[in-house]
């Protein structure tokens, strides 16, 4: 057996509000240090021998969640000015091919991209957006070859198939063409902070010419993203911070391509835009928090001129909208449930499902005169299912649906949603899934799953992989805790800022609730997240560490205080209306009482497995990496802890469609060794 890794302590002071904090591991930063990658991979070393007596399971696993994919596999075509696009993928080909066919002469499919190509030799791959010009002859697609998600936007002649000799560097990915088909409008990012800021121009028939400025974000706590309205006749461009969105929009037929702001950024204001039949959607929060949706026409589109159409409801928050023909459809939750309400006119229509607990939202549309809208559905036990529904006879159309090979039984698997009344009083939905003919009350281990942080919902849907856990007795469960928006918008406002101890409470509330009235083994509960939920389980771990069998923390976000401190670390000053900024000393000593790194105490801890991507561009990969060696150093049991890090990925792991599944066949096999292995 190796040594257990041993990160050298190089004391660091950082002071801040007259208080001195040591942090002993904080020359982990530097990753041109070999010194700081021979510990990575020390750590890995170490992983990999602890875990060996896993490696069997870890290749079953790996091979049955591959094998539970449809080799060759394509997704449900869409029409797009003039021609059918579709995705496909080949049989052990890790990466799409993306292909389209002219709608009035052939019903054969060109090859637009084949991802596998582009890929070959590279330990990672990614392509990012792609974009036909209006006239359909050339394709405009990103790549990133690192995972810092930096894109290179290139381009391909699709009337010869030859990659052009141009190329547009640092981008995120985001860009369209102008009406013109020859200029490319493109968001660039700040290759150190990594924040898309600046829209720019350019012209693909001058490529000697330097790209020209639309629109430059000076607000560095502001991302830039951009967006074609449903009627294509604008494009939208939208900064938005935590809680505040400015959206300025140009109209992609001028030769100008100058933006008009569409409404002046006010602090709290969030919104969002789409057009079509000559008049402008708004969704707002002017009115409540759950956002309504209002519209406007012409060129003045001050919202002193905006005209109600949807009010705002307190039990209900709209989530997204899309607009077909003279339909408005809207996403709606309320009590944790996604809804599909289409409305036209006098008509206003929910979608009915069977099922208790499931989420459904809109797919791809993109043909504003469609006679349907496209929707996509699943559950925890259901497959991801494409449906188009029908505006005039109201009839959903299953299109495709995953398809599980080997065979797969909806039927044999329970799914139901538990409400746990949290310690000040607030009901917490819960959503589980087990397999009914292993599933055994108060004697299975059950595997909780939280997130919790920038209202975003962690949503019931079905997991592929998922099924290895559950089909050899574990049951799995989400909390949706406050922080995220299951609950409204309120569920988020309650769990963030100096309301964020909520968040860890919830999820430790739920795990009690789950063990006292037996659905786990009383000592067979373990806990997973990642990124800020990766900080959720260094939360919980502090707070009440015994409470939990085992723990996986994915690329985990637990340095909190000295990141939010470094406004040179990638993405730290959009973050501030969501931790606070510790610059202000009420923040700084509320993160200080949750922030893991800082938190970790002499005690016993549980097994841990956490992974890292060296090339991580949200979470810094020195952040597991310092928490888990100051952890080796102060815990004082003999649990295992483990490192890994995925030397080639970031913050998504591995790229391709298979290579992807082997860290999970790690957590898995981690997990399962922990549960049945004792």
């Amino acid at each position: 057996m190796i040594n257990t890794p041993k990160a050298r302590k190089i004391p660091k002071e950082l002071e801040i509000h007259g208080d001195k904090r040591i942090d002993n591991y904080y020359w982990l930063r530097d990753r041109d240090n070999m010194d700081v990658i021979n510990y990575l991979n020390e750590e890995n070393n170490y992983t990999n021998e602890g875990l060996k007596n896993t490696e069997a399971l870890q290749f079953t696993i790996y091979n049955e969640i591959i094998g539970r994919i449809k080799q060759k596999d394509s997704s449900v075509p869409f029409l797009l000015k003039g021609y059918y696009y579709q995705t496909k993928y080949e049989e052990a080909k890790e990466y799409p091919i993306y292909l389209r066919a002219n709608a009035k002469i052939s019903e054969k499919m060109e090859v637009l991209l084949d991802v596998n190509h582009l890929a070959e030799g590279k330990n990672y791959y990614q392509v990012g957006g792609l974009e036909v010009s209006s006239d359909n002859k050339i394709l405009a697609y990103a790549e990133d070859e690192v995972s810092r998600r930096i894109y290179t936007i290139r381009f391909k002649n699709m009337e010869n198939g030859d990659i052009l000799p141009y190329k547009i560097e640092n981008t995120s990915g985001n860009f369209f063409w102008a009406d013109n088909n020859t200029t490319l409008i493109y968001v660039e990012k700040d290759v150190e902070t990594l924040r898309p800021y600046w829209v720019k121009k350019w012209s693909i028939l001058h490529p000697e010419k330097s790209p020209e400025t639309v629109f430059k974000e000076e607000d560095d706590t502001y991302y830039v993203s951009i967006y074609k309205s449903m009627s294509s006749k604008f494009l939208f461009i939208q900064s938005e911070s935590t809680l505040t969105s400015e959206i300025n929009y140009i109209d992609l037929s001028s030769n100008e391509l100058n933006c008009l702001v569409f409404e002046p950024r006010r602090r709290g204001h969030e919104y969002s835009v789409d057009h079509i039949n000559a008049e402008f959607f708004i969704k707002t929060n002017l009115e409540g928090r759950n956002f309504s949706i209002k519209t406007c026409q012409g060129d003045n589109t001050s919202s002193k001129n905006w005209e109600d159409r949807i009010a705002h409801n307190e039990n209900i928050l709209i989530e997204d909208f899309c607009l077909i023909g003279m339909n408005l459809i809207l996403i709606e939750r309320s009590n944790a449930q996604t809804n599909i309400r289409i409305i036209n006119g006098g008509k206003d229509y929910t979608i009915p499902f069977d099922e208790e607990v499931y989420v459904v939202s809109i797919g791809t549309n993109v043909d504003p005169n469609s006679s349907f809208v496209r929707i996509v559905y699943t559950s925890l036990t259901t497959p991801t299912s494409i449906y188009d529904f029908a505006f005039e006879s109201l009839e959903l159309n299953l299109k495709k649906q995953e398809e599980v090979v080997g065979g797969y039984e909806p039927k044999d698997y329970q799914c139901k949603r538990i409400w746990v009344d949290s310690r000040d009083g607030e009901r917490i939905p819960v959503s589980l899934v087990y397999k009914k003919d292993l599933y055994k009350a108060a004697e299975s281990p059950l595997l909780l799953y939280g997130y919790g942080s920038y209202g975003h919902s962690i949503d019931p849907a079905f997991g592929l992989a998922r099924l290895s856990l559950l089909n050899r007795g574990f049951a799995f469960a989400i909390a949706h805790i406050r922080g995220g928006e299951e609950m409204g918008r309120k569920w988020y406002e309650n769990g963030r800022l100096l309301n964020k101890m909520n968040s860890f409470y919830d999820f430790i509330d739920c795990g009690d609730y789950l063990r006292k009235h037996n659905y786990c083994q009383l000592d067979q509960l373990y806990a997973m997240g990642g990124s800020a939920g990766g900080l959720l389980m260094g939360a919980i771990l502090n707070l009440k560490s015994e409470m939990w069998a085992g723990i996986v923390a994915a690329v985990p976000f637990v340095d909190v205080l000295t990141t939010m401190l470094d406004e040179a670390i990638p993405l730290t000053t959009g973050e501030y209306d969501e931790w606070g900024n510790p610059n202000d000393s009420i923040y700084y000593y509320y993160m200080k009482h949750y922030s893991p790194y800082d938190n970790v105490e002499a005690k016993s801890y549980p097994p841990m497995l956490v992974t890292t991507g060296l090339h991580d561009s949200q979470v810094q990969y020195w952040e597991p990496a310092k928490w888990v060696a100051k952890l080796r150093d102060l815990k004082t049991d003999n649990n295992p802890l483990y490192l890994h890090t995925n030397m080639d990925a970031g913050h998504g792991g591995a790229s391709g469609r298979f290579k992807r599944y082997k860290e999970i066949a790690l957590e898995y096999a981690f997990l399962l060794n922990l549960a049945f292995n004792k």
